[in-house]
């Protein structure tokens, strides 16, 4: 890793993008805790990948989100939507404001990604393990048109236990699709358990290797490890697919809700909503 962080997308200092973290953390506790329903632990160990990506890394135009030369982003755990909106808010392409109608009734914000109802949305997901086979169609077409953009993609560590991914993992490889980044987001628990105890990844690194992709590892909560990672994924990239193994906690920034199963489609209470909140601007507090 770089002693510094390199030059960001949007400019933001590595203080600047704790703050965006934080802001999210907690906006995605108070969307779920208003809809009385979203998938909460696999969205805050997610933040600060997608802020990584968002403030860090990729091109993109809020303003005009449908930009041919954008990258493209697919969240393939498709359920994370709490932490996608967060991120989409904070970065310009709707206001926040709009966060308190998630995953109701013929709401732009729908419990899983539409294309066709979200600004900023480029892809809609929700069936686990297709989210890499679209993301290779992306980069296979931008190649078809002469384009320039990077395709990023996020899996969730229980969604790669489905077969697609590693057909569309071999595909790659085998391939060398250019300008394609993976991200894992190994927070090591999902829907029913942990991931070990159910269909063990491991050795993941290994596998991915093995399929013809150069592999890379982080940890998933330390921002500035996030984006310089992601910097050197996308500059790999031009060799051949890449993955970011990001080493991450289900529930990250939230003590009761940490490395629980329970809370990965769990609603807080009102009680657990204050109590998030309190915990997550004291992480941030005793950080400063």
């Amino acid at each position: 890793m770089s002693s510094s962080l390199p030059e960001t997308s949007t400019g933001l200092s590595l203080d600047e993008l704790r703050f965006v973290c934080q802001t999210v953390r907690k906006s995605i506790v108070n969307l779920i805790a208003d809809a009385g329903a979203g998938h909460t632990g696999g969205s805050l160990s997610l933040v600060e990948i997608l802020v990584g990506l968002y403030f860090g890394v990729m091109r993109v135009r809020p303003k005009e989100p449908r930009w041919e030369e954008r990258d493209r982003f697919l969240l393939s755990k498709g359920h994370a939507t709490p932490c996608y909106y967060a991120t989409l808010a904070q970065r310009g392409y709707f206001h926040e404001d709009l966060l308190r109608e998630f995953d109701a009734v013929d709401s732009a914000l729908q419990g899983h990604p539409c294309m066709l109802r979200t600004p900023g949305v480029d892809f809609s997901t929700g069936s686990l393990g297709q989210g890499l086979s679209a993301s290779i169609g992306m980069a296979l077409g931008r190649d078809a048109k002469g384009l320039s953009f990077h395709v990023y993609c996020v899996l969730g560590d229980g969604e790669i236990q489905e077969g697609q991914v590693w057909e569309a993992a071999m595909y790659a490889g085998k391939k060398r699709i250019r300008g394609l980044v993976a991200v894992v987001d190994y927070n090591k628990v999902q829907l029913a358990g942990k991931v070990d105890e159910q269909l063990d990844l491991e050795p993941l690194a290994s596998k991915w290797e093995a399929f013809g992709w150069q592999v890379l590892e982080c940890d998933g909560h330390d921002i500035a490890e996030v984006v310089d990672s992601l910097f050197d994924a996308k500059e790999r990239s031009e060799e051949g697919p890449v993955v970011l193994i990001a080493h991450t906690v289900k529930g990250k920034g939230v003590s009761f809700m940490e490395g629980r199963y329970e809370w990965h489609a769990k609603a807080p209470s009102e009680e657990e909503r204050v109590l998030a909140l309190a915990e997550i601007d004291e992480c941030e507090a005793q950080r400063g």
